[in-house]
């Protein structure tokens, strides 16, 4: 059975956190959902937007992560999931299963999706490159 004393309720409006640099890209703004503190570490859940046009993207990588998904909620982006290019529009979800190496090389001004990955603390290790990367489309 589930253990509910291991976490507490959590509800953050709109206007209780602010979209904030410093988050694991320089070229994304990301705004704390709350989730991290209310589990204990053992879930983080954040909105992460676009904040400058793609130059290089993520790079190649992997986490160290028992579960990922990620939400488009606004605009697009394009990844490489191994050697497969993934168009990931508003409305879609991605189950980014443990492990797999990836890369968000494009997005649109307008990107933001909604980020849910645990434990809290998982890693981003960068990893060889699998195959060459499309150019991202400039921004007008």
């Amino acid at each position: 059975m589930l253990d509910r004393t291991a976490t507490t309720f959590s509800h953050v409006k709109p206007g209780d956190t602010e979209f904030v640099s410093g988050g694991l890209r320089d070229f994304f703004l990301y705004r704390d959902l709350g989730i991290a503190q209310a589990t204990h570490g053992k879930v983080i859940a954040h909105l992460v937007k676009a904040n400058m046009a793609p130059e290089t993207g993520t790079g190649w990588h992997r986490h160290e992560a028992d579960f990922q998904i990620v939400i488009m909620t606004k605009g697009w982006a394009r990844f490489m999931y191994e050697d497969k290019e993934t168009l990931v529009e508003a409305g879609d979800v991605v189950h980014q299963r443990p492990g797999i190496r990836h890369y968000l090389f494009d997005y649109s001004p307008d990107m933001e999706y909604l980020e849910i990955v645990g434990p809290a603390d998982f890693k981003s290790i960068d990893v060889e490159p699998v195959c060459a990367i499309p150019p991202p489309t400039p921004w007008a």
